[in-house]
């Protein structure tokens, strides 16, 4: 198959494993402020896990189908810095910080980046969620 066939796959696989990771995050990051245990049960974290690995992978492809490069392309820069910032406050959110407060607060902020990055992506622009108020 060549690349002009298998972008618009890779394309849509990306998309809807953006869409699955952002869905499953807010409702385990819901249930752990609601003070569940599901949302830190074995299953669900490997599935989470499955989940953003094939999205990596798929990201990675989208890359090189593109011949896209960070430093050169800036929103996908942006996107990088902010999925880091993602994941950390995510990993605060659903286990790390010390208070329920503390949870909340990372959990808003991870949302936050996570609607960053899709704006960023839907806009090919760093200001992402900015350039779509002004």
């Amino acid at each position: 198959m060549n690349a002009a066939a298998l972008y618009p796959l890779v394309l849509h696989l990306h998309m809807s494993l953006a869409g699955a990771t952002g869905i499953v995050f807010a409702l385990r990051g819901a249930g752990v402020l609601a003070g569940h245990g599901w949302p830190m049960a074995r299953p669900l974290r490997w599935t989470s896990m499955a989940i953003d690995t094939a999205l990596l992978g798929a990201g990675i492809t989208l890359w090189t189908l593109l011949g896209l490069a960070p430093w050169r392309d800036l929103w996908l820069g942006s996107k990088l810095v902010l999925l880091f910032v993602y994941i950390g406050l995510g990993s605060f959110a659903l286990r790390r910080a010390p208070t329920r407060r503390a949870r909340a607060g990372c959990f808003v902020l991870a949302l936050a980046a996570y609607a960053q990055i899709v704006a960023t992506a839907l806009t090919h622009d760093p200001r992402g969620l900015l350039r779509l108020l002004s």
